[in-house]
């Protein structure tokens, strides 16, 4: 199969393009950093270096490559760990989200693709009433903190364009918060943050979470890429978690000391109310709907094991 992957060498792309080429599909990869594409060509990418943001130059890489499926991977998470203001940060991904995401979509029709993959978040973008776990038919944040507002507006711009399209296949896939070797939950920044005490757990740590293995992300990408599925999934682990259990966990996969605890009007003040409303308030996620119409099961089944094994590996502090 003829698949065209933007934002081929991010954190799922890492996982994600080895895996296709390994089951013998023909991948065109999308990158704007020039020194990514010899890794995909040694992955069995075939690398495209462009602006995704450039409308020419998506439609002539994907009439060159003339793909059956387009996966949207598109992120700018570089950098992008000072949350007290939440949009700022994610300022770049959300316009990959929005703008980036409508380009590739008028490239896929016009290239001829028929099925199209979207990359989405599961977990805080829920509605924060009701149960801490839920489906993919339960509401989306109706009123997430202002300073959060412009991000939710792009994911939910993912999900309404992937499950109106008509002429396309669409999936929108809402991944759990990624952990991994290389990903931002154990990059060496955040790593050094948790042994040296400096991401305290905020109020009673309530706020429950989702998690997935980026192998995982990987799997299920892959999946939905071969199946004829179309709508809207939660892709994450069997194990949602409140902030109290999880944080203290991963410490001490880390060897650090459990993290600090700071009230919740304090947190306010130095990290804003995205993070502590994250933290204190948020929901997670079920993966019933993609296991009983996809098939698919995580192969690392709880963040525990998976964060207990990333850190193994990692150099000892």
């Amino acid at each position: 199969m003829r698949i065209f992957v933007a934002g081929a060498a991010g954190a799922v792309g890492r996982s994600l393009i080895p895996a296709l080429t390994a089951k013998g599909h023909q991948v065109s990869a999308l990158t704007r950093t020039p020194d990514k594409a010899q890794w995909l060509k040694s992955a069995g990418a075939s690398p495209v270096v462009a602006d995704a943001l450039s409308a020419d130059a998506i439609e002539r890489a994907l009439a060159e490559s003339r793909p059956e499926v387009v996966v949207h991977q598109l992120t700018a998470l570089a950098g992008a760990s000072n949350l007290r203001n939440f949009d700022a940060a994610f300022a770049t991904s959300n316009r990959l989200r929005t703008t980036g995401l409508d380009i590739l979509i008028a490239a896929a029709r016009k290239s001829g693709a028929r099925r199209f993959i979207a990359q989405s978040y599961c977990g805080w973008p829920y509605a924060r009433v009701g149960g801490l776990v839920k489906s993919e038919d339960d509401p989306l944040d109706p009123t997430p903190p202002r300073r959060q507002a412009e991000t939710l507006a792009s994911i939910k711009h993912v999900e309404t364009t992937m499950s109106g399209l008509k002429d396309l296949e669409g999936v929108a896939l809402r991944y759990g918060g990624f952990y991994g070797p290389g990903t931002g939950m154990f990059a060496a920044a955040t790593v050094d943050q948790l042994r040296k005490r400096q991401i305290p757990l905020i109020g009673g740590g309530g706020g429950f979470w989702s998690f997935l293995h980026v192998d995982d992300a990987a799997s299920a990408t892959v999946a939905a890429i071969e199946s004829d599925i179309t709508g809207v999934f939660n892709v994450v682990d069997d194990e949602p978690a409140p902030v109290r259990d999880w944080l203290p966990a991963l410490a001490e996969a880390l060897g650090a000391k459990p993290p600090r605890r700071v009230p919740a009007w304090i947190a306010r003040l130095f990290a804003g109310e995205a993070l502590v409303t994250m933290m204190t308030d948020s929901r997670a996620g079920s993966n019933a709907k993609i296991k009983a119409e996809l098939g698919w099961i995580p192969t690392v089944a709880s963040w525990r094991k998976g964060f207990r094994e990333v850190a193994a590996r990692l150099a000892p502090n």
